[in-house]
């Protein structure tokens, strides 16, 4: 019956088609829900339904029927209106406004059919974005005169408006062109005088409260961009603070007070703003006396009050953002207030409302710091601004309540991992919360500005909350956290004699704190924070070698402390000091009888006796980034040799017993402490590097032996146990993890190498059956994907010296790869980054090595770039687009640049074009435009020499030059691509990206309205197509954050820290 829908030679049945929506809603089964889905999916997108709605709009019974009409016809606004005749596009503009008007002057229907009325609304709205003002230019006056002849028309007329401003100025970007999104802006701006006299005809006369609270709304839309006049030359102002104390309107009055207060303009509105915050400050009073408890108040209060105070917030924030400097001039004693209360409201226990405090803090802060800094770099003579040299005693005191507050609700930084659970129990964090890493760095760096703008104030407000914690007065884990995040937060900030003279008490305290503190979990606690504090501050550690032995030996007692967590802290913040501190642990300090190193290597068994597996791996690439430290290369090697003592003596027994029956291998444990070994190994080279040659060297051959043993034991396995049999623990735990392990180690070792002569002769030959071959005879399931990425390493290390072996690697590693990683974009998912990796680091250091490759195999890696930028995988995709490029260049200035772009140029082009447009590779957009610009100036640049045409079909005379070929070309490509653009669009395009091609800007900027203009991107999320902006800003923000003492943590800072 539903199947007549689809048949449009018949009349429509709009029964059956509410019949089907009905289906589809619910009230059929959950097979005819499926059919009735399938129907209205096919009718949605039919080219012809369109032509349907007015009948729907006009019988159906359904609303949900109308729903889908309207979904229909806003469909074809959005992406054919320009297609469609002129008499059809002023039917459906006149139906849809006259069907608004005759719902909303009725006050019944107006309420009955609210949804219904609000998406014709939307659809209306559509219908402007392409209509107005050129084809539509008398739309706001009549607008404006239907509102005046009824309040419910008149409250519609409002929510009209509300979206066309949101459209134009909130949502525009990745909607419409640039040219139509100023169109349309200065049509709003031009013909606001209209929609202003209305609000205010409506706030001075109605009486009807939800229309005034829809003018209000609408106000609230358009007061971002409005010309200040019509807000301070007008009697809009004071009818807002008029209406700001009725609590009915408090909230949206409030909203709009707020959106003016961001308003800046020179300085010819400055008293206006003066007037408006001291009104307002007079106002509030009587609303939210001074001294009410604002959090207690919150957390009581109905859903309006809460909204007013995260509004109060708003308000304040914005306000003081944009003009504090201005009040600043006048009296000062609201202004102490406003702070006062936004300080408050600080304290309040909502996250959000948090978020727009902090905000603002860290911008006022942040600012007050730069002023601050400017004012004492100037000449004495020069300092003519009074308020700002004086800034610092204005705001003394609420400075003071600031930093107060910054250090009672701190948030926990990333290297803290012991946490209180929802049932008030200390346990290990399971799970990072972005979030809250996000607030600690906002806070750190606000912190920071403000010990810098009073050092001796922090100092003092730490250490008396400290004190606290040691008398009991303020004792509880959130306090005592919240105060060491803070502690730890501020290092580099303080002058380096300041800053030791509060460590020594911190730390003292914090340690006479432990011992006295009874009770498992609160040692745990205090235990976490000495830790995070004292990994903070190696410039302290550095200087005193008595400090730094101490805290070294308490992370020993730690590491037998098995309360969660602790002990991987302990091992966490132990690597973080010696990679800090390293030299001072390999030298003879005054008072020792010997270097701390041989100390540690003769307690080593018991240091570590207690720690599991992963927590040795960290302890062991701590003490190789002390042994590193050591110039002198026979102390080095006595010390590496007694690290690796225990793991040496270990794979001794395990390689003499293998050697008398390979089956020795094969039991779990045995295959586990391989593992462990390995994998103390890896840990050891990451922090070594060169010097870690002797060991490597000791069990190199040995290694390659036990990888080809495991492998063939593998092979066996699946051979015996079917395609289920790669996924077993056993096979897993010999395949994916002693050989990964084995070759990670290799590749760590080659990556920190600095000695590559001895790598090409010495490492490189021996692994290439053991390693290359085994992954050609592999089973698919059996190949390793870190082969790709060793060989890759190599590649990259060793260079063009390679690039004799690369057939061999290619042969070994290419077909049979890409066979397991073309069936489908699942499957083998390390393999796909890795190969793609591999092939990149061929492309850049062994190019002329392609040149052997036969045309199949050559047609075989461009059809894998092409399938690797096709991948909705972002990195293997960026890997691809990488790749691809360098190649482009590389053909370009080789022998072979013709006859490569003769078989490829026109594929890459449709190819690139296909994921620029397809909405699921934006985050490649960047590179689909380099690699564009690239194609576009190519064929200008003389470079190629003959056609890229097939001049067997065409002639070689069929155009006069390639650059007129490929625009014919790219025209026809994305005109039959694109239907719902003219072919005037498309040609116009065309032209400009050849217009623009010598200028990146231009060309990307052209390339994005395209998209915008050709409907394939939605407002949904475009931020990739904006990356490169992005990046500039993160750059500028680190350069900023590089500029002031104790921004960037010295943890992060990647130098080496000199502790000479």
């Amino acid at each position: 019956m539903a199947e007549k829908l689809l048949d449009f030679g018949q009349p429509f049945d709009v029964p059956v088609l509410d019949a089907t929506v009905a289906a589809f809603y619910g009230t059929g089964s959950k097979d005819e829900r499926a059919a009735a889905e399938k129907i209205l999916t096919q009718l949605r997108d039919h080219p012809e339904t369109w032509r349907r709605v007015v009948d729907i709009l006009q019988t159906s019974q359904n609303l949900n029927s109308k729903f889908f009409a309207l979904q229909v016809l806003e469909c074809v606004i959005k992406y054919r209106w320009n297609i469609l005749p002129v008499e059809q596009r002023d039917g459906i503009k006149n139906y849809v406004s006259d069907l608004i008007v005759k719902l909303s002057s009725d006050p019944v229907s107006f309420r009955d059919q609210r949804l219904y009325i609000n998406k014709l609304n939307v659809v209306l709205v559509q219908v402007l974005k392409h209509e107005w003002p050129v084809r539509w230019p008398r739309f706001i006056p009549d607008l404006v005169v239907a509102a005046r002849s009824s309040e419910t028309l008149c409250e519609n007329c409002m929510l009209i408006l509300k979206l066309l401003s949101e459209e134009v100025f909130d949502f525009s970007q990745g909607e419409m062109t640039q040219s139509k999104i100023k169109e349309l802006k200065q049509s709003l701006n031009s013909e606001f005088q209209l929609i202003h006299e209305l609000c205010l005809y409506v706030l001075s006369a109605s009486q009807k409260a939800d229309l005034i609270r829809a003018t209000l709304a609408t106000l609230h839309a358009f007061l971002s961009w409005i010309p200040l006049g019509y807000i301070f030359e007008s009697p809009l102002l004071d009818a807002l603070l008029k209406i700001f104390p009725i609590a009915t309107f408090r909230n949206l009055a409030l909203q709009c007070l707020t959106e003016i207060g961001t308003l800046q303009f020179n300085q010819i509105y400055d008293n206006n703003f003066v007037r408006l915050y001291q009104i307002f400050i007079t106002q509030l009073q009587a609303i939210l006396p001074p001294g009410t408890n604002i959090p207690e108040a919150y957390e009581k209060g109905a859903n309006e009050d809460q909204a007013f105070i995260q509004n109060l917030a708003m308000f304040f924030t914005s306000f003081f953002k944009s003009h504090i400097e201005i009040l600043e001039g006048s009296n000062q004693a609201p202004l102490l207030l406003g702070l006062d209360y936004l300080i408050n409201i600080s304290y309040v226990e909502d996250n959000e409302v948090f978020k727009v405090c902090l905000d603002y803090w860290n911008y006022w802060i942040g600012h007050l710091f730069k002023v601050t800094m400017d004012t004492l770099s100037q000449p004495v003579g020069l300092q003519v601004d009074g308020i700002g040299s004086n800034r610092k005693e204005l705001y003394a005191v609420p400075l003071s309540k600031l930093r107060l507050l910054m250090v009672s609700r701190m948030a926990k930084p990333e290297e803290v991992l012991i946490v209180e659970d929802e049932n008030g129990n200390i346990v290990r964090e399971t799970m990072k919360d972005n979030d809250v890493l996000v607030q600690y760095k906002i806070m750190r760096e606000t912190l920071i500005y403000l010990s810098h703008l009073d050092h001796e104030d922090t100092e003092q407000q730490m250490l008396k909350k400290l004190s606290k914690q040691l008398n009991g007065d303020e004792w509880t884990w959130n306090n005592l956290n919240t105060l060491c995040w803070a502690i730890g937060s501020i290092s580099g900030s303080m002058q380096e004699d300041q800053e030791n003279r509060f460590l020594v008490t911190v730390i003292r305290d914090l340690l006479n704190l432990c011992e006295i503190t009874k009770g498992k979990d609160n040692k745990a606690v205090i235990a976490s924070n000495i830790m995070y504090v004292v990994g903070q501050y190696p410039r302290f550690l550095r200087a005193h070698w008595k400090f730094l032995k101490t805290v070294v030996n308490k992370l020993f007692e730690f590491m037998h402390e098995t309360h969660p967590g602790v002990q991987d802290m302990a091992c966490d913040t132990f690597l973080k000091i010696v990679q800090k501190c390293r030299r001072k642990f390999v030298i003879l300090q005054v008072g020792e009888s010997e270097p701390f190193v041989c100390e540690l290597l003769k307690l080593l068994p018991s240091i570590i006796l207690d720690l599991e597996n992963h927590q040795i791996h960290t302890f062991y690439e701590a003490v190789g980034s002390m042994i590193q430290a050591e110039s002198d290369p026979y102390r080095r090697e006595e010390y590496l040799r007694s690290l690796m003592e225990l793991p040496n003596q270990k794979w001794a027994e395990i390689i003499n017993q293998a050697r008398q029956s390979v089956d020795f291998l094969k039991t779990q444990d045995v295959a586990r402490a391989v593992l462990n070994i390995l994998q103390t190994n890896t840990s050891a080279a990451n922090s070594l590097g060169q010097p870690f040659l002797s060991q490597i060297t000791l069990i190199y051959l040995d290694m390659l032996n036990v990888y080809r043993m495991y492998s063939e034991l593998i092979s066996s396995s699946i051979a015996g146990g079917g395609p289920y049999a790669s996924r077993t623990s056993y096979v897993k735990l010999l395949s994916r993890s002693v050989k990964q392990e084995t070759l990670k180690l290799i590749e760590t070792f080659i990556e920190k190498c600095e000695d590559l002569e001895m790598v090409a002769k010495q490492f490189v030959p021996a692994m290439m059956d053991p390693i290359l071959g085994d992954y050609a005879r592999n089973v698919a399931d059996a190949r390793e994907s870190e082969v790709l990425s060793l060989f890759a390493t190599i590649i990259n290390k060793l260079t063009g010296s390679m690039i004799e072996d690369v057939p061999r690697i290619f042969e070994a590693v290419f077909a049979c790869t890409l066979e397991m990683i073309t069936k489908n974009f699942e499957d083998y998912p390390e393999h796909r980054l890795k190969f793609f990796s591999l092939l990149r680091a061929i492309a850049s250091h062994c190019f002329r090595a392609l040149f052997s490759l036969s045309s199949q195999q050559l047609k075989l890696v461009m059809d894998s770039i092409i399938w690797a930028f096709r991948h909705t995988e972002r990195n293997v995709a960026e890997t691809g687009l990488n790749l691809l490029l360098e190649m482009l260049s590389n053909f370009q200035a080789s022998e072979f640049c013709n006859q490569f772009h003769q078989s490829y140029f026109l594929t890459i082009e449709q190819e690139i074009f296909a994921v620029l447009t397809d909405t699921f590779h934006k985050p490649g957009f960047k590179l689909h435009v380099l690699i564009l610009r690239h194609l576009f100036c190519l064929v200008d640049s003389g470079v190629l020499t003959q056609p890229l045409w097939d001049v067997s079909v065409a002639g070689p005379t069929a155009y006069a030059n390639n650059m007129l070929f490929v625009r014919d070309y790219t025209i026809k490509l994305l005109h039959s691509s694109f239907p719902n653009m003219t072919l005037s669009e498309v040609t116009m395009f065309v032209n400009g990206l050849f217009d623009n091609r010598n200028d990146l800007v231009g060309f990307k900027n052209h390339l994005r309205d395209f998209l915008i203009q050709s409907k394939k991107f939605s407002v949904q999320d475009n931020k990739d197509l904006y990356a490169d902006e992005a990046a500039a800003q993160r750059e500028a923000e680190r350069q900023r954050m590089l500029s002031v003492p104790g921004l960037i943590a010295p943890n992060e800072i990647h130098d080496e820290m000199l502790d000479t």
